[in-house]
């Protein structure tokens, strides 16, 4: 089949059919289709979109398109769960997620990915702790998952290899936007990946992907329908990102106030808020509580009698990272050599926060990449930031900057102050927008 009449279909505005959508996919990993040619189709894709059905059966094919895990054999016990978060600033759910789920008695393989634009990667965070092995073998994962319940890893080259190389020629022709092959490209990771169900976190926001609720909604319909017609029960949560998810951006800094929020000596409360609706509907989702508001509960007693700092203790140790992780912290976090506030310009309340300008603060002090293959300075970032409805006096710090120079940390210092405003009343920002799914 050729390459230039399936183009062609699709710039024309037809449906593809399942045949032509299985030789797109078998000529990305055989390379037979150029780059050229699998630009041409995802600029026709973009512009003309495609339907729920050709769009499920793109996820499908790209799934099967390397390696599928079966957990079959694993003699793992528990449901299967996952989440997927669309990206934000200051997201550190899944290092609270995944062992709170763990210590409720779900088994969580969760495949996560690096940072992406203005958004930071919960790989990159991960790999702050020393020694912790992202891409473990099959052997040292298994062994995780029984020892923790839990392992946070990143997808193996042989997953869904289709999508590998089709999101690095979206990514350089302008076409990451189209609504299918965003769609696709999340969910066919998600198939590969063996699991039984799946949440989905699809931010809202200014330091989010969608800006605006109808992009959320549209992103989230598309993804829970595509999901489910594949076969994998998926929900999704529409959650705020109109400011920074609790109170740190930057790799050590987050996981830093993940150890803090696991082992109770601080919780913001929009971070405690997203962590348990999330943690709610999953484990109704996988049959561990009969309602998401049970299961709330079950996760706040799980955080609360310190089950799933265990789980997540024994996660870093059997992925590599330091055993003792919450005694150790601060000998195993590496820590900025320069430290500066940013002061309030006046006496208020927190009413804003540009946060995708917050997160390109972060990359410019070395915190994330500007292209892919930049180096990351784990110990960079901003910590201690004021949330939205905070009172402020002048000169108090509304932020601390983490920096590696005092070159640096001015030109945070710069980009930021614009970026935290103070005025005189805040209006409280919603944390669960919308519930999407059975």
């Amino acid at each position: 089949m050729r390459a230039q009449e399936i183009i062609r279909a699709k710039r024309e505005g037809r449906a593809l059919e399942l045949a032509q959508i299985d030789a797109f996919v078998h000529g990305l990993v055989s390379r037979s289709w150029s780059e050229g040619q699998v630009a041409a189709l995802a600029m026709a894709i973009c512009l003309r979109g495609m339907t729920s059905t050709e769009t499920t059966q793109l996820t499908r094919a790209m799934a099967t398109s390397g390696a599928v895990l079966d957990w079959s054999r694993a003699r793992l016990e528990g449901p299967l769960l996952d989440k997927h978060s669309t990206g934000g600033v200051g997201d550190k759910v899944s290092l609270l997620l995944a062992p709170i789920l763990a210590a409720c008695g779900a088994v969580v393989p969760m495949v996560s990915g690096r940072g992406l634009g203005h958004t930071g990667g919960t790989l990159d965070k991960l790999e702050a702790l020393p020694g912790y092995r992202t891409t473990p073998d099959r052997a040292t994962l298994v062994r995780a998952l029984r020892v923790a319940g839990c392992a946070i890893v990143g997808a193996s080259a042989r997953i869904a290899p289709a999508d590998r190389r089709l999101y690095a020629i979206r990514d350089a022709t302008g076409t990451v936007e189209s609504l299918p092959l965003i769609t696709a490209s999340i969910l066919s990771k998600k198939l590969a990946a063996g699991i039984g169900h799946l949440l989905l976190d699809v931010k809202v926001g200014n330091g989010a992907f969608c800006a605006t609720r109808d992009e959320a909604d549209a992103l989230a319909h598309s993804l829970v329908t595509v999901a489910n017609g594949a076969g994998l029960p998926t929900r999704a949560l529409i959650t705020d990102m109109n400011e920074v998810l609790g109170t740190s951006a930057g790799n050590a800094l987050e996981v830093r106030e993940s150890l803090d929020f696991l082992a109770g000596r601080a919780r913001e409360p929009r971070l405690l808020a997203v962590t348990l609706a999330l943690a709610g509907e999953l484990l109704a989702l996988g049959g561990l509580a009969p309602s998401a508001s049970d299961g709330e509960r079950r996760a706040r007693a799980a955080l609360d009698d310190g089950r799933a700092a265990e789980r997540f203790a024994r996660m870093v140790a059997a992925l590599g990272g330091p055993r003792g992780v919450f005694r150790r912290a601060d000998k195993v976090l590496p820590p900025a050599p320069v430290r500066r506030p940013l002061p309030s310009p006046r006496d208020g309340v927190v009413v804003g926060m540009d946060t995708r300008a917050i997160g390109l603060a972060v990359i410019a002090l070395g915190g994330g990449r500007a292209r892919a293959g930049d180096a990351i300075d784990a110990r960079v970032g901003l910590a201690d930031l004021r949330s939205v409805g905070a009172h402020v006096a002048r000169g108090e710090p509304l932020a601390m900057v983490h920096a590696a120079d005092r070159d640096a940390a001015d030109a945070a210092l710069r980009a930021l102050a614009p970026a935290i405003r103070v005025g005189d009343a805040a209006q409280p920002l919603p944390v669960v927008h919308a519930r999407v799914g059975l």
